[in-house]
Order: C-alpha cells, then sequence, then structure tokens
C-alpha cells in the first residue's frame, strides 16, 4: 500500500511541475517566417499540373465491357512536371502515364482502362496521381453506369 501511495505522489508531482512551459513560447517566430518566405519562393518555380478535364463520363455500357480514356495533362509551371505513380482505386481501373518529365508549357496523356465486369449500377472509380507539384497529390476520376448483359 505504502509503494502504491509513493507512486501516486511521484505520478501527480510530475504532472503538475512538468508542464510549466508553454510549448507556443519556444517557438521562434523569425524562424517561422523564414520558414513562410522560403517556402514561397519554392513553390514559385514549382511545377504546376493541369488537366483538360479531372472527371471523365464514360456514360453506360454493358457489363464485361473494357472503357478507355483519356486525360490530358499539361505542365502550367516553370519547372519539369514528374508524375511519379499513378494509382486506380481499385484493380478494375488501370491508368498509364508518362513516365519522362513533362518540361513547363508542354503537355501528355494519362491513359486508363475500366473493366466493367463483376461491376453492375452507377461506378465511380478515381486515378490517384503522385506528383512533384506543391499540392503533391491529384486526384481525377472516372465515372458511369453499367448494366447488366441481356441473356
Amino acid at each position: 500500500m505504502r509503494k502504491i501511495s509513493i507512486v501516486l505522489i511521484a505520478i501527480v508531482s510530475l504532472t503538475a511541475f512538468s508542464c510549466k512551459e508553454n510549448a507556443a513560447s519556444k517557438v521562434n517566430v523569425s524562424n517561422l517566417e523564414t520558414a513562410k518566405e522560403r517556402d514561397v519562393k519554392i513553390n514559385e518555380n514549382a511545377a504546376v499540373i493541369g488537366f483538360d478535364k479531372t472527371e471523365y463520363d464514360f456514360g453506360t455500357v454493358t457489363e464485361g465491357e473494357i472503357v478507355e480514356g483519356i486525360f490530358v495533362v499539361s505542365n502550367d509551371g516553370k519547372s519539369d512536371l514528374v508524375i511519379n505513380d499513378a494509382k486506380g482505386s481499385c484493380g478494375c481501373t488501370v491508368p498509364e502515364w508518362p513516365k519522362e518529365a513533362i518540361k513547363p508549357g508542354e503537355t501528355a496523356e494519362i491513359k486508363f482502362t475500366f473493366n466493367s465486369k463483376g461491376r453492375r449500377g452507377k461506378q465511380t472509380k478515381t486515378i490517384t496521381l503522385q506528383t512533384n507539384t506543391a499540392k503533391v497529390t491529384e486526384t481525377l476520376r472516372v465515372k458511369g453506369e453499367v448494366i447488366a448483359q441481356s441473356k
């Protein structure tokens, strides 16, 4: 019993006396300003991604059909745009993206296929891009309706 009392007193003492300083008081304001200025300069010359569209509506297809589509990507920034990765939200949506850098002012294509086999009803799938832009992640949407095959 005495050991438990000593441990409790120690915990209460540590809790009461260890949090005297506020973490915000330790922040150097001039470092924050320097970091903000640095970020602005970095983003000034960063690649900027643009799209002809961010949503592709394939309309209505019959189950089992494979839909193919293209998103046109442009580099609206001042440095090379690199798409590091592109992933579909499921195995039925497979993107194909340019592996080489897209120069400022140039365009490229992101092609995709959507396999409607086993999918019925309204469908909304995404393609997530990992890029070297300030935003880093971009999302494209593929949607439409899949109707059952007539027997």
